[in-house]
């Protein structure tokens, strides 16, 4: 059985494993779930096993993306979590789902366990997410669960907005 990160009541989280490496294959194949992300398809699913194996987010720094499963039927549904960028010292919200999963509430649920986690449990201050202007669906996920607007950027060649949400007793508010 696998060691669940964190569940929600339709959903469970935990770190990727290699038998993953199928569906990331085909989420990552799908040009609708990739149309606003700037990555390329893996090219195999061996491909995407060898991203899995050399994924070092959870030992680095203690956390990082998470599989979503659906918790009563334990299909796949995508991936959501953290991510770490040590260069601008700021963690950031993510998520991918599989298309025949969107507009069930699936990204909501997963993406809000994911702050809740972020805040309580390890501290943080300050979580921001990022959109290109095009992708509505990101965009309102990331205003559903209370970011707000902080600013325009360049990213693969298009405009993308960040947003970001605080802890209530972060000063920087």
């Amino acid at each position: 059985m696998s060691n669940y990160i964190l569940s929600t009541p339709r959903l469970r989280m935990r770190n990727f494993e290699p038998e993953d490496a199928e569906y990331m294959f085909q989420l990552n194949c799908d040009p609708d779930v990739i149309r606003y992300t700037g990555d390329e398809p893996f090219a195999s699913v061996e491909e995407a096993r060898s991203f899995i194996q050399n994924y070092d987010r959870y030992t680095k720094y203690g956390y990082g993306r998470w599989t979503v499963i659906h918790a009563e039927t334990l299909d796949y549904i995508g991936w959501c979590g953290l991510n770490y960028n040590a260069d601008i010292d700021e963690t950031d919200l993510g998520f991918r789902l599989l298309k025949k999963t969107w507009g069930h509430g699936y990204a909501t649920e997963a993406a809000s366990a994911c702050l809740n986690y972020g805040f309580s449990q390890l501290g943080l201050k300050k979580i921001i997410g990022r959109a290109l202007i095009g992708n509505t669906l990101s965009i309102r996920v990331l205003t559903k669960l209370g970011m707000k607007f902080e600013k325009k950027f360049e990213a693969h060649g298009s405009v993308a907005h960040q947003y970001v949400i605080r802890t209530k007793n972060d000063e920087t508010n």
